[in-house]
């Protein structure tokens, strides 16, 4: 048997999905928040995330 390929399993590893729909006024503001911090959508999401708590 070949031994097991791929990625391997992180600690903490992302399973959640959520979906959200926001107005063009917000999606307006998380564009331009990622453009000026040089990071993708998702990360600007948990980060905001994080500081809620």
């Amino acid at each position: 048997m070949s031994p097991r390929t791929g990625r391997p399993k992180s600690e903490n590893s992302m399973r959640e999905r959520v979906t959200v729909r926001l107005d063009k006024e917000t999606s307006k503001i998380l564009k331009e928040y990622c453009e000026k911090h040089n990071t993708d959508k998702a990360a600007a999401i948990r980060e905001g995330i994080r500081k809620l708590g």
